[in-house]
């Protein structure tokens, strides 16, 4: 053990005192918040110049009620078509109406100078078809239609609780939006820890196989415990990695967030974790409510965080086992492809279950994708900020580090045989043979 944990050292000193490590750790939760703010920010930016469009009307129904904003303004004109075409070269373009709109919606056409966009066409579309709708509600006769419309226009806003959750009743709102933003974070969390960090076990040990070092190596220590070593200390690192990252969220949570909010909104966000909150009286979104009272609450931010550790040490160990073992099967990075394609499967496999859970967390695939080793640690993180049963998390985490004691015990066997493979491209069924030896 003393000699796998000089490995260990060496490894984790190599990499945690490297700037790139330093700055990626401290910028990651920004980079975070970032990513979530950046399709906000291209939306406002995202707005072209003012296009302008000229209207032939032949029902004389439809202009008189079309909407200009900031993106369009539409431009009444009694000329042709084809004069229009061919004088109004200088604005975006000519939309012609036919006379008999009201039976036949599909005479419409839009002529543009420059190139358009599925946003504007179905703008214009859009407003088409509510004007025709509003002339045929007329032809019922019916006395302040608008007035009436617009009465009963009801916008419902349900919050959602855990029944389950606490046999007292006091269970905080939950919203599934919310829940499955988190999760599919989370998940995306982990996807990149196992490439990032499984890649980087095998990018070293393929270096240190070409440069002769293992050869040193091993007349001190096992095969083994260099590959224990060699895994295990790159596994610290990255659990340094998360709990840095859940250190500096979990103290905005508890510290940030209540100095932030407002007094108001910060009272509204105890009432909804308490269960107490009365809806019809809350001045603000409720699921803007619900939000900040997921961010706001330091436990569940801690446990997040603390699922994410174990199931990211857990998923990185078996995971970084299998690309120990393609790392001292070849001579470099390009002969590692073919091996690495059955090992990225399965983790490529739960992101597309990831995206089943946002239709049910509960299904049969992602229950099961969340059992097996493979993929629980994306599937389980996806589905952890829903609230499934504490026993479903202990019971993958289980199998999956009892799978990575088997799969460790497998993967030594090809690397004690591989690192002094050179020259020579390895199949799958020489690896087999390398696992059938007897030492």
């Amino acid at each position: 053990m003393s000699q796998i944990g000089i490995i260990i050292g060496r490894e984790f000193n190599e990499r945690v005192r490297k700037k790139s490590f330093i700055i990626t750790t401290l910028l990651m939760p920004v980079l975070v918040v970032a990513l979530m703010i950046a399709p906000t920010l291209i939306m406002a930016f995202s707005k072209g110049e003012t296009k302008q469009i000229a209207v032939i009307d032949r029902s004389g129904i439809i202009a008189p009620s079309l909407e200009s904003d900031d993106e369009l303004v539409f431009e009444p004109t009694e000329i042709s078509v084809e004069t229009a075409r061919a004088e109004m070269t200088d604005i975006f373009g000519i939309l012609y109406i036919g006379e008999d709109i009201m039976t036949n919606p599909n005479d419409v056409r839009l002529y543009t100078n420059a190139s358009s966009s599925l946003t504007i066409e179905q703008g214009i579309e859009k407003q088409i078809a509510d004007i025709i709708e509003r002339e045929k509600l007329k032809s019922y006769d019916i006395h302040n239609l608008p007035e009436i419309l617009a009465a009963v226009e009801t916008s419902v806003h349900m919050t959602t609780y855990r029944n389950d959750e606490d046999a007292t009743g006091e269970t905080q709102a939950r919203s599934s939006a919310i829940s499955t933003a988190i999760g599919f974070v989370l998940g995306m969390v982990l996807y990149m820890f196992l490439i990032i960090y499984g890649a980087m076990v095998m990018q070293s040990v393929i270096e240190e196989k070409n440069s002769r070092v293992l050869e040193v190596m091993v007349s001190s220590v096992k095969p083994f415990q260099l590959m224990m070593g060699k895994i295990l200390g790159i596994a610290s690192v990255a659990a340094v990695q998360v709990l840095i990252w859940g250190v500096l969220i979990c103290g905005a949570s508890a510290v940030a967030m209540p100095a932030l909010i407002p007094s108001d909104v910060m009272a509204d966000v105890e009432a909804m974790q308490a269960g107490t909150l009365d809806t019809a009286q809350a001045d603000v979104n409720l699921e803007m409510l619900t939000a900040v009272s997921a961010a706001a609450d330091f436990g569940y931010i801690a446990t997040i965080f603390v699922y994410l550790l174990l199931f990211t040490i857990g998923g990185y160990l078996l995971y970084s086992a299998m690309f120990a073992a393609i790392g001292s099967s070849v001579d470099s990075v390009q002969d590692a492809q073919q091996l690495q394609t059955p090992v990225m499967l399965p983790i490529i496999l739960a992101i597309f279950v990831m995206m089943t859970i946002l239709n049910d967390p509960n299904s049969p695939v992602a229950v099961w994708c969340s059992y097996i080793p493979f993929t629980s640690p994306i599937v389980m993180m996806a589905r952890i900020p829903s609230g499934i049963p504490t026993w479903e998390i202990i019971l993958s985490l289980v199998i999956l580090y009892a799978t990575f004691v088997a799969t460790v015990w497998l993967a030594a066997k090809i690397y004690r045989v591989g690192i002094f493979m050179y020259g020579k491209k390895a199949t799958f069924k020489e690896l087999w043979k390398w696992v059938r030896y007897k030492y």
